[in-house]
């Protein structure tokens, strides 16, 4: 084992990097960005290049990239969410300001800036690194070895020789078997921005040392992100113009719901307004029943409210999450939305992804070949493990006793760098097959 071991948990919403030598407890990588310092990086990137020196081209990532962004949505290119697309097959590469970029390079340019902004924090990076991976990779037909071999190219242009992925749920179990005094299986759920992820590990004693014995899995494509798109397409949506209608040759019909589509990712906004939907939404509001409504859409897109809109729904998650009702508040330029909300409210808009997680939780189950009974401990992390319909269907199955939760964005990090210390880390981790 090398003298330290790095875990590094690359999220869709947040990236977390842990060290851990030989012993004590991990420790985080933190990084000085510009509201304070932070351990939670989040995953995007911007590109910007005057438009007369295009050469002259400036990459930020994290925090500076958001910045970056919001101060000139125009002429910046942001990118967010790119762990998505990790195992399509459709996506190839995508152009900015005329260079192509493969996943491949947008994720080891992020690396190669996470390990820059990191500094001192974290150092020379260790030779070996230990990679958390979904058990299910996000998208309609993802295709597992692709994402793994995108991987292994942008870990090594990090300077790693030697990349391991572990499962995400499978760190995390490393991080809480901390706490575990005596034999117990376990079950770990983590929830992430794309994925929602379970493993059932057992874990026991022998002769003073940990073992553990991985027993099931399952996870499914649907997590946080889901759940802020349905917040808008139930609250801010409607004010924007769905479900309204226009007239036009004398007939009446339905405003096109493609338009509000790009609002389940706040950064793709800027780009509708840039399409030539942007003309037609134009000359709706000239058609339109209720024209002060497609003024708000137009507003929200020409202005580049979507990460002012972002932060309200992200508010109003966290407050539902402690309280059963709670206002929204959407506040920017000429256009208030400010709405009451209950709990069950929320709860019924996220229905869908709610049974999907629930039928993942089984198929661990079954894939372990036991029954809720024989789970001694239920280890709950990521934002999502705080949404209470989330929490409830652990309880439905599991005595209260047994399940706990903390440590939301750190756990997986912590727990991939600690698995570094296991003698055997093949019965843990895999390598990228077709790569050398």
């Amino acid at each position: 084992m090398s003298s330290y071991s790095l875990g590094i948990d690359f999220g869709t919403t947040n990236t977390v990097l842990s060290l851990a030598d030989a012993s004590g407890p991990a420790r985080l990588v933190r990084f000085p960005a510009p509201e304070g310092e932070l351990f939670a990086f989040r995953s995007c990137l911007s590109f910007y290049a005057p438009a007369e020196r295009p050469s002259e081209r400036t990459i930020e990532a994290g925090p500076w990239a958001i910045e970056a962004y919001v101060e000139d949505p125009a002429e910046t290119r942001f990118i967010q969410s790119f762990k998505s697309f990790a195992a399509a097959e459709s996506f190839s590469e995508t152009q900015i300001l005329g260079r192509r970029y493969r996943f491949e390079d947008l994720l080891s340019t992020f690396l190669l800036k996470v390990r820059d902004y990191a500094g001192d924090s974290l150092g020379a990076v260790p030779d070996r690194v230990i990679v958390g991976r979904p058990v299910i990779f996000a998208g309609a037909a993802p295709k597992e070895a692709l994402a793994l071999e995108r991987y292994e190219v942008a870990f090594r242009r990090m300077g790693v020789k030697e990349v391991l992925y572990a499962y995400e749920p499978v760190g995390a179990a490393f991080f809480f078997a901390r706490e575990l005094d005596h034999d117990a299986t376990v079950l770990v759920g983590d929830f992430g921005g794309g994925t929602s992820d379970f493993s059932i590990i057992r874990f026991e004693r022998h002769d003073g040392e940990m073992r553990a014995v991985p027993l099931g899995r399952a996870g499914v494509g649907v997590a946080g992100d889901a759940f802020d798109y349905r917040i808008i397409d139930n609250l801010v949506s409607p004010e924007l113009g769905k479900g309204s209608d226009y007239r036009t040759f004398g007939k009446t019909l339905p405003v096109p719901n493609k338009y509000y589509a790009a609002f389940a990712r706040w950064d793709q906004l800027a780009l509708l307004r840039a399409s030539r939907d942007m003309r037609e939404i134009r000359s709706l509001a000239r058609e339109a029943v209720e024209p002060d409504k497609i003024a708000r859409l137009i507003e929200t897109l020409d202005e580049n409210y979507g990460y002012q809109l972002y932060r309200a729904v992200s508010r109003l998650k966290e407050t539902l999450s402690a309280e059963e009702g709670a206002v929204f508040r959407f506040e920017a330029g000429s256009i208030a939305i400010v709405k009451p909300v209950s709990r069950a409210a929320f709860e019924g808009w996220i229905a869908p992804e709610l049974a999907q997680i629930e039928a993942a939780v089984d198929r661990a189950l079954a894939d372990a070949k036991l029954p809720p009974e024989r789970i001694d401990r239920v280890f709950l992390t990521g934002g999502s493990s705080l949404v209470p319909a989330v929490r409830a269907i652990f309880h439905r199955r599991f005595a209260s006793e047994r399940i706990e939760t903390g440590a939301e964005l750190e756990s997986i990090a912590a727990g991939l760098a600690l698995m570094g210390r296991e003698r055997d880390l093949s019965r843990w981790t895999t390598k990228a097959a077709s790569l050398p």
